[in-house]
């Protein structure tokens, strides 16, 4: 299993070099992959583009952009141009969002979730792949060509928790990519739903791409107590919440990775054991519990 890191967003007018010196530290301290969220704050891929360009070999992804704001040929633009800043080491992370921001906020229609995004990669497939679109569903359409310069395919990764949308990730993109899904859930649900869709398709093993919240302490209850305060928001949210119940939980501080270096370690051994490929370690205390969070990781990544 493989150990990355997810990028905390940055503010202010310097946010872009806090989190080009984010990129560069966490490929110095060996770790494979950093990852990015869209949510409110600078736009994933741009960002990653600007901050990511000139640190070499460190993959750098999207966790996820949500679709519906962004019509798949975009994206695919968009995409295909933040792959070229990054010499091809970009994934793509996807995701529908959620109902709360898709439906209240932007005003898009959120009644058909499966549809929309199985139309959206008819498009934004074939165009990460290179290849012209041509495509007319009940949701969406493109007829179109990029003339971006790119060399290779850009990878996708897709957020999924449900059956049908882990089977589509499992057949047309190269994974998933989970936030607050713990290892029953991953051992008992995603990783034998993603992987036996994959293998009926004919496709190799997909990635299972897992971000929870980590803390190495001395003080796990301080801890999981700042946890629920910094992700209460997850714990409303329907699809997360399903997570939740399904894992046993009764909110996002029961599913951070907290505790000492011992507990931390079997805590990641169980999630490698449940078939998650890549962990994205997002680090939430700050001071000392920080940098021994970060050591404890930073030896994690190299073993």
């Amino acid at each position: 299993m493989r150990v990355g890191v997810l990028l905390n967003e940055r503010g202010g007018a310097d946010a872009l070099a806090k989190l080009a010196d984010d990129v560069r530290r966490a490929a110095d301290d060996g770790f494979p992959s950093a990852w990015i969220s869209q949510i409110f704050g600078v736009d994933a891929l741009m960002a990653l583009a600007v901050a990511g360009r000139g640190v070499p070999e460190i993959e750098l992804g999207t966790a996820v952009v949500p679709t519906y704001p962004r019509h798949p040929a975009v994206l695919a633009q968009q995409a295909r141009t933040a792959a070229l800043a990054l010499d091809g080491r970009l994934t793509l992370g996807i995701g529908l969002s959620h109902k709360v921001v898709i439906e209240d906020m932007y005003g898009y229609d959120y009644g058909r979730p499966l549809r929309h995004m199985d139309e959206y990669l008819s498009v934004l497939l074939p165009l990460l792949n290179g290849e012209n679109a041509s495509f007319k569903g009940e949701t969406l359409q493109g007829n179109i060509g990029l003339s971006v310069p790119n060399e290779g395919r850009v990878p996708v990764l897709l957020a999924a928790l449900g059956p049908k949308m882990l089977k589509l990730a499992a057949e047309r993109a190269d994974g998933t990519v989970l936030w607050m899904t713990g290892p029953v859930t991953v051992r008992d649900h995603v990783a034998p739903t993603i992987t036996a869709a994959a293998k009926a398709a004919g496709r190799g093993a997909p990635r299972v791409v897992c971000a929870l919240p980590i803390c190495v302490t001395s003080d796990p209850e301080r801890a999981r107590e700042q946890a629920a305060r910094t992700f209460e928001i997850y714990g409303s949210l329907p699809s997360y919440r399903a997570m939740m119940d399904r894992e046993g939980v009764d909110g996002p501080a029961g599913l951070a990775v907290v505790g000492d270096e011992d507990a931390v370690a079997a805590k990641l051994e169980e999630l490698a054991a449940a078939g998650v490929t890549d962990f994205v370690a997002a680090e939430y205390m700050t001071g000392e519990d920080r940098e021994r969070t970060r050591r404890f990781l930073t030896s994690a990544a190299a073993r």
